[in-house]
């Protein structure tokens, strides 16, 4: 009887290991095996989610077949503490193994969709959503829009759901420090309040990399941390002799460069203009520190300038001052810093528009007053057009 039971028993064991042997077996080939997904997809591994969420949301997402296997292959393979939080693209056919991968290697987060908000001169901004097509790279246009316009069906349906967006904020060059502050309150994924209005010249224009609820003094301070960096950087190489006496000086004189120029090639030109009448003891006599005299970097003038503001005495009019004004006028970026401290060799002191976006300069007055006319006449011809 015993000898019995013992066969039995050992049958019933060697039938159990053969069957978990091929379970084994079994689960290794669907682990490894192309995945279910038809088409490729985005999916987000949440800050701190837990294995088993991650797994079950798979599930749910159609990128994997089963969950319960996925977690045993996360653990069988000593990944299951290693879960990456981000946005990820997970193509068609990838098999749990892929997947899991994916998920794991970190890196940068890929996400569906893109929300860019783009700060304006009146101190607004336009936010550009954006949606990349999964599986072909292609990036499609959803909506531009300004808030004050009203919100678009598309975002709102977005952020409603809570389908994860990945946020930019753009801050152009020459944008005045109260235009920055104004367009960072208007954007709605942003909060908190900013404290007070920093001073002129020291917030870094640049595509910043935000979150959804990001405190906006956060942002403000990274702009300045940035500026501080860039400014120090750009007085450790400055040319010799410059009639520049510190690094604030070096940011004023940036700050008129930037308002006069968006040429890239002409920015370190434009400085030698300044840099020459400077060392020559001459007015710097530069219409956009007019125009801050008159707003005060508080919007924008939206008319020509007068004869009368011309003469007006106010701190930054460089036609009535001598050398620099007292502040920057705009928040400079890195390449008129730059130029600022590195200005071409040339012998110019004057320059004006020449009616393609550039500037021509000139080294006497006549020359200059040649070129004037020149652009009196491209100005005459453009009104005439318009009407």
């Amino acid at each position: 009887m015993w000898k019995s039971v013992a066969a039995n028993g050992m049958s019933f064991l060697i039938v159990l290991f053969i069957a978990l042997a091929g379970a084994i077996a079994w689960g290794q080939r669907e682990y490894r095996a192309a995945g279910p997904l038809a088409e490729p997809v985005f999916f987000e591994v949440p800050r701190g989610a837990s294995l088993r969420r991650v797994s079950e949301d798979l599930e749910e997402l159609g990128a994997v077949s089963s969950s319960i296997l996925f977690r045993l292959g996360a653990e069988y393979s000593g990944m299951a503490e290693q879960l990456r939080f981000g946005s990820y693209e997970i193509p068609a056919g990838a098999s749990m193994e892929e997947v899991l991968e994916i998920v794991t290697a970190g890196g940068p987060s890929q996400f569906r969709y893109t929300a860019t908000y783009v700060l304006q001169l009146a101190g607004t901004g336009e936010l550009r959503l954006r949606e990349r097509v999964p599986g072909t790279g292609e990036v499609v246009e959803l909506a531009d829009f300004a808030y004050e316009n009203g919100i678009p069906e598309v975002y709102a349906q977005l952020v409603d759901s809570g389908t994860p967006i990945a946020y930019r904020v753009s801050v152009p060059e020459g944008l005045t420090s109260w235009q920055i502050v104004e367009g960072l309150r208007m954007a709605d994924f942003l909060s908190g309040e900013i404290a007070e209005i920093p001073p002129e010249g020291m917030l870094a224009p640049d595509t910043f990399e935000v979150r959804r609820g990001q405190d906006r003094q956060e942002i403000i301070g990274q702009m300045i941390e940035n500026q501080e960096q860039i400014l120090a950087d750009a007085w450790a190489n400055r040319q010799d002799g410059l009639p520049l006496a510190s690094p604030e000086e070096v940011l004023i004189l940036a700050s008129i460069i930037e308002k006069e120029t968006s040429v890239p090639d002409e920015r370190r030109m434009v400085s030698s203009v300044f840099v020459n009448r400077l060392n020559r003891g001459m007015r710097l006599q530069t219409d956009p520190t007019v125009i801050y005299g008159i707003t005060e970097g508080r919007g924008v003038l939206g008319r020509g300038i007068r004869a009368s503001e011309l003469r007006a005495e106010t701190p930054w009019n460089t036609y009535v001052i001598d050398g620099l004004p007292p502040t920057p006028i705009a928040n400079p970026g890195r390449a008129a810093i730059e130029a600022a401290v590195n200005p071409d060799g040339s012998p110019y002191i004057f320059f004006v528009a020449d009616g393609t976006g550039g500037h021509a300069f000139a080294e006497t007055l006549e020359e200059h007053n040649r070129n004037v006319a020149v652009w009196r006449r491209i100005e005459a011809e453009r009104e005439a057009q318009r009407q």
